[in-house]
């Protein structure tokens, strides 16, 4: 059986594509609203944002450097270390163009990143689409040639079933003829027919 075609909605397919610009804006907000909450200026909040993303970068350098090199963490453990030290920057400036230029610069990074992996899922998804495809139509090929096959061999069956029946019908009638000769029949090389019994 086909399987259903369903078609994605719009929000899905522009979801992916925004995240990247929607995670720099929402820091880049938080931290003008951070900075007229008292942030600016203020060294002890800058410091905390430092320590912050320098941790998270040392955390993603360890995961990239590890025995393992899981990608993943290391990918989001930079990414926390970006964000907050836009995060600070924008919470301590008093000034909106540097937060801005460093929001389009994280902006660029962070869809450069993540154009690589879309690349790579979508390579992925269309691998598994040619490979379901080519499975469909090797399954749908020895469905087609089994489905041959049986109707030859019905066929094959349904006539020598017919020609056995006209063959015993003509046997029957040429046997109800008079002066019918058994004999004659097995020296043209037909079978031998069954002895018939007189009734006395």
């Amino acid at each position: 059986m086909n399987d259903p075609i369903l078609a994605p909605h719009w929000l899905a397919i522009v979801a992916p594509k925004a995240a990247p610009a929607v995670a720099t804006s929402t820091v880049l907000i938080l931290g003008r609203i951070w900075n007229a909450n008292g942030a600016e200026h203020s060294v002890g909040n800058a410091a905390l944002m430092v320590v912050l993303a320098a941790g998270s970068a040392t955390a993603g350098a360890f995961a990239s450097a590890g025995r393992a090199g899981d990608s993943l963490i290391a990918g989001t453990a930079f990414a926390a270390s970006g964000g907050l030290a836009l995060a600070g920057i924008a919470g301590y400036a008093d000034g909106i163009s540097l937060p801005l230029l460093l929001w389009a610069l994280a902006t660029a990074v962070a869809y450069g990143l993540a154009a690589r992996y879309w690349r790579t899922d979508r390579r992925d998804h269309i691998a598994h689409e040619r490979h379901t495809i080519d499975r469909r139509e090797t399954h749908a090929h020895v469905e087609r040639v089994e489905a041959l096959r049986a109707g030859a061999q019905i066929e094959v069956a349904r006539t020598g079933a017919a020609y056995a029946e006209q063959l015993a019908t003509a046997l029957i009638t040429r046997a109800a003829l008079p002066g019918f000769n058994p004999q004659t029949l097995t020296d043209a090389g037909l079978p031998e027919l069954p002895a018939t019994t007189k009734h006395e």
